[in-house]
């Protein structure tokens, strides 16, 4: 049994006795015996306990090893080097010129994915300024902020041609007086990416019905490598396009992050974008009105969903 399951079915015996070592005693033996029987396997209290919290990170159990190679760590070491600098950068300015148009889309899509704030002006044809406002510049500064920044750089290595200027505020080692810095990094600096050139989902809930998707029977196809929508400020990336033989398409955007300031920004960029033909999959478990949102004014079609998104549920909306 996976630990999830394997705790719910010791909670349950534990909830009906009063807690006692005598009584943990009995539950653990007791399920070890109606485990054997399920499993037809021989299971014992023991391995129960030691299975209860197995999916914890700090309880996992390595057990393989893939050794990099020395230069694999070299140009690891190298990176991360670049990366701590930005973990004191008040706003990092790239300017990403002309490229193949599916390598801004990847850069964009890992600006999305470490939900970082940015401001994107420019088209694919004569490239992009994104001006990423640094941790330093929020009201408390973040160290997690300045990690997700720092993420981001294996990322710009996959962009062919690109320049960076970051602004560093550090304090003088001896007065503590803040000082500004700056820090400029080009296409030709030698680092080398070790994410993967492919596309990154966002969330499970994308990558669960992108997996779905292929099993269903229908000529809608599904592609990832969707179009930029243009919007004032920024630039919207639509999780998925849905085209069908006879030239319909569709955007299909994914709503399934809670924090209210998420929610706020991607329902403007909905409604600046003007795409009528977009439909927004929006988790049930979201208080869109906690964050102030209205979807009656969203120029978009919406589709609910609880847990999981369908391919049944978008299939649907596209047939009416």
């Amino acid at each position: 049994l996976e630990p999830p399951m394997l705790r719910e079915r010791v909670f349950a015996l534990a909830s009906s006795t009063v807690p006692s070592p005598a009584a943990t005693q009995q539950h653990l033996h007791a399920l070890a015996l109606q485990l054997s029987q399920e499993l037809e396997n021989d299971v014992t209290p023991a391995e129960i306990q030691h299975g209860l919290y197995a999916d914890l990170k700090e309880n996992h159990i390595l057990t393989a090893f893939d050794v990099p190679t020395p230069e694999a760590l070299l140009h690891r070491y190298n990176l991360s080097q670049v990366q701590g600098i930005f973990y004191k950068a008040s706003q990092v300015v790239l300017q990403a010129y002309r490229n193949d148009p599916g390598e801004y889309k990847l850069l964009f899509r890992y600006l999305k994915l470490f939900r970082l704030m940015a401001y994107i002006e420019g088209d694919a044809d004569q490239g992009f300024t994104v001006s990423i406002d640094g941790p330093t510049s929020l009201f408390k500064p973040s160290t997690r902020y300045g990690l997700d920044m720092a993420k981001l750089i294996p990322a710009i290595l996959h962009v062919t041609r690109w320049s960076l200027t970051a602004s560093l505020y550090t304090r003088d080692r001896y007065t503590q007086q803040p000082k500004e810095r700056r820090f400029t990094l080009e296409a030709d600096c030698g680092l080398v990416s070790h994410y993967p050139p492919g596309k990154p989902y966002d969330s499970m809930i994308e990558e669960s019905f992108a997996n779905r998707w292929p099993h269903t029977k229908t000529p809608w196809r599904l592609e990832r490598e969707v179009d930029l929508l243009p919007i004032p400020g920024s630039v919207m990336i639509p999780d998925f396009r849905l085209v069908h033989p006879d030239g319909r398409n569709y955007l299909l955007e994914i709503v399934g992050y809670w924090r209210p300031e998420y929610l706020r920004k991607k329902f403007s960029q909905v409604r600046r974008a003007a795409c009528n033909t977009l439909i927004l999959a929006v988790s049930e478990r979201l208080n869109l009105e906690k964050a102030g949102i209205k979807t009656t004014d969203v120029p978009a079609k919406i589709i609910w969903f609880k847990n999981k998104l369908t391919p049944k549920a978008v299939l649907d909306c596209l047939e009416t």
